[in-house]
């Protein structure tokens, strides 16, 4: 195994909480091993199959809108209840977390280890900044992102 981490920040930064998940990468820098892989991305499948194409470990930080959307509320989820979730979420991106997740199965493209941080949105509007909310939520969501990534750089490094 390679050893490496790959962070991905799903989202727009120009759409008010869908940039939570570019603001948790910048936040990043500095925080993790400089070899870690920080990228944002705007969820399109095929990119994000790119970005995690040989990464052991794939941590991505996405905004999630469910039915009972409680705004700030913060979730980890595998990837089967990423998909889960996927399926009854809007999203701002064309296709949805759930799509990737999917086409990387049938195509056995999805990496040993993938957790997906996520918190729930409030406002997409354009040119709208953080919502009081997510932008309360964003320091454990940051956390969450950097235990992530140690996690990952502690199981590379135990011995055999």
């Amino acid at each position: 195994m390679s050893g490496r981490v790959v962070v991905i920040g799903v989202g727009n930064p120009l759409r008010g909480d869908d940039g939570v998940g570019p603001a948790v990468v910048e936040a990043l820098r500095g925080r993790v091993p400089n070899d870690t892989v920080l990228v944002v991305s705007d969820g399109e499948p095929a990119r994000m199959l790119d970005l995690w194409r040989g990464a052991d470990t794939v941590v991505v930080v996405e905004a999630l809108r469910t039915p009972q959307a409680r705004a700030g509320e913060l979730h980890t989820l595998t990837p089967a209840e990423a998909a889960g979730h996927a399926r009854g979420t809007a999203s701002t991106h064309a296709f949805g977390l759930g799509q990737c997740l999917a086409l990387g199965e049938a195509l056995d493209q999805l990496p040993p280890r993938l957790v997906v941080h996520a918190v729930e949105i409030a406002d997409v509007a354009l040119g709208a900044a953080l919502s009081d909310a997510v932008r309360t939520a964003l320091p454990e969501l940051i956390d969450r992102a950097t235990a992530s990534v140690r996690q990952a750089n502690e199981r590379h490094h135990e011995p055999s």
